[in-house]
């Protein structure tokens, strides 16, 4: 059992936005035309709006929180921070010195847990008692790049680490943690888990999916693009994985009760596919860092829509989203973005 090296105040701070309240708008580009999907905007009526948060703050994945904010990993000031979408107001949380943290999300109790590379650690943060905990992986574990974590069926919580060649298990209950070798070494990234509780995760270096099974092993999945690059991973209502295509700048999807594998290429010139979320209407969420843009895919009509992000570079690494938001952060501008569907 791993126990938890430290548990601290969070010594909560809200810093100066300075950019104000009110987020800025772009308009999208549509690549084709399509019927409104009932109670949801029409594709070409959406938008992307961003919010500032604090310099130097280098968001890198958020997580909409269950007071109606969104949480985000500041990994280049190594805290977690925190946004309020109908103000604009920012709070951050100190991780710990040396804290590089990447990848976040939300338990059912609102706990949001952090994947940190710097501190080579499982990070939670109560946001009812305001105190960090810190699980830290074993000494002989170092340096794993951790990336980022997703809950099984069982409450259990998995995790990547890219540089170490690594995924995990945290019992958040006991502190229980287990590390395992992937097979073909470094490049484990984006986890995800199906709504039947399964968990696969995408390897950017071995380019192929990981389907996690009962005794903790791994299965090799193959994309049918050879030396693709799969960099995320996200789960469909039915349980088909969506995967994002770094170096192929495709869109696949893996069908787990045939075995079967679908592909699209994204519709832009030079297209690097790197986050992929699927939201509630079951429409695929692309972040394309060749086009510097968020791209709707809609699987039943096959259509494909373009958003441009409002800054240049944006490069937005993760997307999540609750009913009607698609969230990311432009990692590279120090925003936050959404798009609002319905």
């Amino acid at each position: 059992m791993t126990t938890p090296e430290t548990t601290l105040p969070s010594a909560r701070t809200t810093p100066p936005n300075t950019a104000g309240a009110s987020p800025t708008t772009t308009t999208s580009t549509s690549t084709s035309t399509s019927t409104t999907v009932p109670t949801y905007l029409p594709p070409d009526q959406l938008g992307v709006e961003a919010y500032p948060v604090p310099g130097g703050s280098r968001p890198h994945d958020v997580a909409p929180a269950v007071d109606g904010g969104v949480w985000y990993t500041a990994q280049g000031s190594g805290e977690l921070g925190w946004l309020d979408p109908s103000t604009g107001e920012t709070a951050h949380v100190p991780l710990g010195n040396g804290s590089r943290p990447h990848g976040v999300i939300v338990d059912g109790e609102g706990v949001a847990w952090i994947t940190d590379g710097g501190l080579n650690a499982i990070v939670s943060y109560d946001p009812e008692t305001e105190r960090v905990t810190i699980f830290p992986l074993p000494d002989d574990r170092p340096d794993a790049n951790l990336n980022t974590a997703a809950f099984d069926g069982d409450g259990v919580l998995w995790f990547t680490g890219q540089s170490g060649g690594i995924y995990g298990s945290l019992d958040p209950g006991t502190g229980a943690m287990a590390i395992y070798d992937a097979p073909r070494g470094r490049g484990p990234y984006g986890i995800a888990a199906t709504p039947g509780g399964e968990v696969f995760y995408a390897s950017l270096a071995g380019s192929y999916v990981g389907a996690i099974e009962g005794d903790g092993s791994a299965s090799v999945l193959e994309p049918p693009t050879p030396g693709q690059g799969a960099r995320r991973v996200w789960a469909d209502s039915e349980g088909s994985i969506w995967v994002s295509e770094w170096n192929s700048g495709n869109l696949s999807r893996y069908t787990p009760g045939t075995g079967e594998w679908s592909t699209w290429p994204l519709p832009t010139e030079g297209a690097a596919a790197y986050a992929v979320y699927v939201d509630e209407a079951d429409i695929v969420w692309v972040s394309d860092f060749g086009a510097n843009a968020m791209v709707r895919f809609d699987p039943t009509s096959e259509r494909f829509d373009v958003y441009p992000l409002p800054h240049t570079p944006g490069e937005v690494r993760q997307i999540l989203g609750r009913p009607g938001e698609v969230w990311g952060a432009e990692s590279a501008a120090d925003h936050l973005v959404v798009i609002r569907t319905r």
